[in-house]
């Protein structure tokens, strides 16, 4: 189990950038695959990116390839998601995750039941 704490959400305009951070408590944190998903007003938490517990592959849903990039620093115990060319429809709260099975690997479709733990989410809004 690994407790996550998900900050670096804002107000932002159209075009532009956000840097979000998922912090993690566990000292295994290098154990763990690290999801990022987002939830909209009236619509469903779907799958944003994905990091494997190494940091040596990635996965974006094809709504934010390309804009976005997702890194891990393991000594912090940190994973960040870069947004880049912000859009209206990239507006919600973003949560990160931990999936401890599948040995560190990205579980995909990347799918909310698979993950664990999750962290309190950080509100994104893209507004002008």
């Amino acid at each position: 189990e690994v407790q996550l704490q998900a900050s670096g959400g804002g107000l932002v305009q159209p075009g532009g950038s956000l840097r979000l951070s998922c912090a993690a408590s566990a000292f295994s944190f290098d154990d763990y695959a690290i999801g990022w998903f987002r939830q909209a007003p009236g619509k469903e938490r779907e799958g944003v990116s994905c990091i494997t517990s190494s940091g040596g592959s990635t996965y974006f849903a094809d709504s934010v390839k390309g804009r976005f990039t997702i890194s891990r620093d393991n000594a912090k115990n940190t994973v960040y998601l870069q947004m880049n060319n912000l859009k209206l429809e990239d507006t919600a709260v973003y949560y990160c995750a931990a999936d401890g099975s599948d040995y560190g690997l990205c579980q995909r479709p990347l799918r909310p039941y698979n993950f664990d733990s999750w962290g309190q989410g950080t509100l994104v809004t893209v507004s002008s």
